[in-house]
C-alpha cells in the first residue's frame, strides 16, 4: 500500500493540495490544528475559513486572477467547485457566502474516504512526504521547524481585515444599489455616496482616529501593498483613497445624476443579504475609532458590526532561495510548501499552488515525472516568481500578466484581443498539461451542503 501523504494545514491550499493528492489514489492525513488550538484572524473550526475578504476577486479571463480561476477549474480545483457552489451577486468578480463555502469544502474533505482529517497542530516535520500549507498564520513551533530545516529566517509583512456591517442596521435611503459600469447583475453592490464635504471630514477623522499600535519587533514588517489599510492610504494623501477603494468611477448617484465625489461599497457577505462587507476598508483602527469614524460614511449612522476590521501579522518564506520548480525544498526534497507561505497573495493564488503541490507530490509518489507548467500560463507565471525572482527583491504577489512569457505564437498588438488569445493559449497549456497525468481530473460537480461522514479520523 502507497504510504500516505501528510498535509499540514487546513486552509485553501491544504484542502486543495489533499484534493488532488486522494483524487490520484493517494492516502492523505490532512493535519489542521482548530479548534484546538486558533489564530488571531480565524473563528470557526471549518477548513478553508475565508479570513479576510469574501471575495475572489476578477471573474474575467482576461484578467490575471480570472485566467488562474479557470485553469484551476480545468484542473479539477475543489476550492474553484465549492466557490461557484456558494457564488454571490458581485459584478464582475466572484465573491462567495464564506459560512457555506467553508461548509462546502469542509464536508468534501470529511466525506472523501482517501482523506484522514487529524484535527492536531503539527509542532514538527512529520516524517514521509509532506505539503506543508499552514498558511500566514502558522503556528510558532512549525515555524521554527522550518526555519530548522531551510537555516533561513522568514519573513513577514501584515495584512487587515475589513469590517462586516448588518443590512438591517444600514439607512437605505442614503445607498443605492450598482455595479460599476453594470458588470454583472448590474446591481450587485451596495453604494455610500459621499460629497466633498463629506469626504473631507470622513478624511480628517480617520488620520485623527486611534491606531492599534505596532510592537517594536514589529517595526520593521510592512503592510503588503495589495491590502493596504484605508488609513496608510490616507496618510499617502487625500486623494489616495479617491483612486482606491472610494473611487467613483463607473457608478452613477440616483440622486443627482452623476458620479459623487467618493463613493464607499458594500459588497454582500452571505447569500441571504444579511451582511455587507465594506469593499477595500481594511484597517487598523482600534475597535472604538472604526464604530465612530465608519459611522460618518453616509447610510452607516447606525451601523451594526457583525466583524470589526483588525491586522494580523502574514508570514511567507523566501521562497526564490528554498524551492525548485516543483514546489520541494532544494535541502529536503520530500517536503513541499504550498499557499501564502511561498510568497504568493490572495485566496486564489494560494489554493492554486496547493493544486500544484498536490498534482506533483502525487505524481511523485507514484513515480510519474510531469512537464513542468507552461510560463505562459498564470500558474506557471506565479511558480516563475516563487523560483527565478531575485531573493533580495522577493516580496508577495498577486497573479499579474507581468509574471507570465508570452505564448510561442504572434500575438495581436490590441490589448484586449492580445489577452483573449493569451487565456486561449494558457487554458490549452493547463488542459495539455493536466491531460499528461496518469489519473483522471477529479468531478466539477460538488453541492453547496454535503453530509459529514465517511473517511477515518483520529
Amino acid at each position: 500500500m502507497t504510504a500516505p501523504v501528510t498535509v499540514v494545514g487546513g486552509g485553501l491550499a491544504g484542502c486543495e493540495a489533499a484534493w488532488q493528492l486522494a483524487s490520484a489514489g493517494i492516502p492523505v492525513v490532512l493535519m489542521e490544528m482548530r479548534p484546538r488550538a486558533t489564530t488571531p484572524a480565524h473563528r470557526t473550526a471549518s477548513l478553508a475559513e475565508l479570513v479576510c475578504s469574501n471575495s475572489l476577486r476578477s471573474d474575467t479571463p482576461t484578467n490575471a486572477v480570472g485566467l488562474l480561476k479557470a485553469e484551476m477549474a480545468a484542473m479539477g480545483s475543489l476550492v474553484m467547485a465549492a466557490a461557484r457552489a456558494n457564488a454571490l451577486p458581485a459584478g464582475g468578480a466572484l465573491a462567495v457566502d464564506r459560512e457555506r463555502f467553508a461548509e462546502t469544502v469542509t464536508a468534501a474533505i470529511d466525506a472523501h474516504p482517501g482523506i484522514a482529517l487529524v484535527r492536531e497542530e503539527a509542532r514538527s516535520l512529520p516524517e514521509g512526504w509532506v505539503i506543508v500549507a499552514g498558511g500566514p498564520l502558522t503556528s510558532p513551533a512549525l515555524l521554527r521547524a522550518l526555519q530548522d530545516l531551510v537555516g533561513e529566517e522568514h519573513l513577514a509583512f501584515f495584512d487587515a481585515v475589513a469590517p462586516v456591517v448588518a443590512a438591517d442596521s444600514l439607512d437605505m435611503d442614503r445607498l443605492f444599489h450598482a455595479s460599476r459600469y453594470g458588470k454583472g447583475g448590474g446591481d450587485d453592490y451596495l453604494n455610500a455616496p459621499m460629497t466633498r464635504d463629506e469626504y473631507d471630514v470622513f478624511l480628517a477623522a480617520l488620520l485623527a482616529a486611534e491606531k492599534v499600535p505596532v510592537k517594536d519587533f514589529e517595526q520593521q514588517v510592512q503592510f503588503f501593498e495589495g491590502c493596504l489599510p484605508i488609513e496608510v492610504m490616507a496618510e499617502r494623501g487625500e486623494e489616495t483613497l479617491r483612486f482606491g477603494p472610494m473611487k467613483p468611477v463607473g457608478l452613477t448617484d440616483p440622486r443627482t445624476g452623476r458620479p459623487p465625489f467618493a463613493v464607499v461599497q458594500l459588497r454582500r457577505d452571505d447569500l441571504a443579504a444579511q451582511n455587507w462587507n465594506l469593499v477595500g476598508f481594511q484597517t487598523r483602527m482600534t475597535h472604538s475609532a472604526q464604530q465612530q469614524v465608519l459611522r460618518l460614511i453616509p447610510g452607516l449612522a447606525n451601523a451594526r458590526f457583525v466583524r470589526l476590521g483588525m491586522v494580523h501579522r502574514n508570514t511567507f518564506l523566501c521562497s526564490p532561495k528554498l524551492l525548485d520548480p516543483r514546489l520541494r525544498f532544494r535541502s529536503e526534497p520530500r517536503v513541499r510548501l504550498a499557499g501564502q507561505l511561498t510568497g504568493v497573495e490572495g485566496y486564489v493564488e494560494s489554493a492554486a499552488m496547493g493544486l500544484l503541490a498536490g498534482l506533483y507530490a502525487a505524481a511523485e509518489v507514484l513515480g510519474f515525472e510531469p512537464e513542468a507548467i507552461a510560463p505562459w500560463t498564470a500558474h506557471g507565471g506565479l511558480v516563475r516568481h516563487l523560483t527565478a525572482r531575485d531573493p533580495q527583491r522577493f516580496q508577495p504577489a498577486n497573479a499579474a500578466w507581468g509574471l507570465m512569457q508570452d505564448p510561442p505564437v504572434a500575438l495581436p498588438r490590441d490589448k484586449r484581443v492580445r489577452r483573449e488569445s493569451a487565456a486561449a493559449e494558457a487554458l490549452k497549456a493547463v488542459s495539455d498539461f493536466r491531460s499528461a497525468f496518469p489519473w483522471p481530473t477529479p468531478s466539477r460537480a460538488i453541492g453547496s451542503s454535503q453530509p459529514r461522514g465517511g473517511s477515518p479520523r483520529r
